[in-house]
């Protein structure tokens, strides 16, 4: 791998982990929070629902969805851990009771 792509996956890392975080969700809040006075002193629909689904939502939603598939990564990664080691005691007690038939033949 290159140096500047090394350079570049760890930038983009960094950016991820820092706009997929609650923090960063209400920064982008208090900013879009900073253009609503001004969208409702339009008294324009189109201008209201504009700041609504551009601003706001895009803005905030991008951050809570990624925080949001970070703890479902989390969760699934946790129980995929506790299912093998499930897997693995019911592995070693049928090995056991299989070497101790052998045995007994």
């Amino acid at each position: 791998m290159s140096k500047f792509t090394e350079f570049s996956n760890n930038l983009a890392a960094k950016i991820t982990a820092t706009v997929g975080s609650m923090g960063c969700a209400y920064i982008f809040t208090l900013v879009a929070l900073i253009s609503l006075p001004a969208a409702i002193a339009s008294h324009s629909v189109i201008v209201i629902v504009s700041w609504v689904a551009q601003t706001f939502l895009q803005l905030v939603l991008l951050s809570i969805i990624m925080v949001g598939q970070n703890l479902q990564s989390q969760q699934s990664e946790e129980h995929t851990a506790r299912t093998l080691k499930h897997i693995s005691k019911d592995n070693d007690r049928i090995l056991k009771e299989l070497t101790a038939l052998i045995k007994k033949d």
